[in-house]
């Protein structure tokens, strides 16, 4: 057994097929989901689990070359966009329906049980060598 890290195996197995360029949606309750992504669904309650936990839970995993987010996050939720532009400072906004549009070419979405609005991003896997 895991002692330490994502202990999900839904979600470790996933993170685990994951290679460079491949992209994982990481969202809010709200979001729609695409029809053809894997997905991990973590929603329990609302609010739980954050999106901030779960995202600094990949952020501990995955080698992240880039992040993309809706530009509505900023008037919408700043609380979102604070942890947003800390973790990524070349994050990159899209309107919301690009977002979700580019949802559509993920490897992975991540549901989270965030119930604050705007509080997803695409993240755009690296290498660590």
């Amino acid at each position: 057994m895991k002692k330490a890290g994502i202990l999900n195996r839904h979600l470790a197995g996933a993170l685990a097929e994951l290679g460079h360029g491949h992209r994982v949606l990481v969202c809010d309750a709200g979001m729609p989901i695409p029809a053809g992504p894997r997905v991990v669904d973590l929603a329990f309650r609302a609010g739980v689990p954050s999106f901030l936990e779960v995202l600094d839970g990949l952020l501990d995993e995955l080698v992240v070359e880039g992040a993309t987010a809706a530009h509505e996050v900023r008037d919408a939720n700043p609380a979102a966009t604070a942890l947003l532009e800390a973790r990524f400072p070349d994050l990159e906004l899209v309107s919301h329906e690009k977002l979700k549009s580019l949802s559509a070419d993920a490897k992975l979405i991540v549901r989270t049980g965030e119930a604050r609005p705007y509080a997803n991003v695409l993240l755009r896997c690296g290498v660590f060598f």
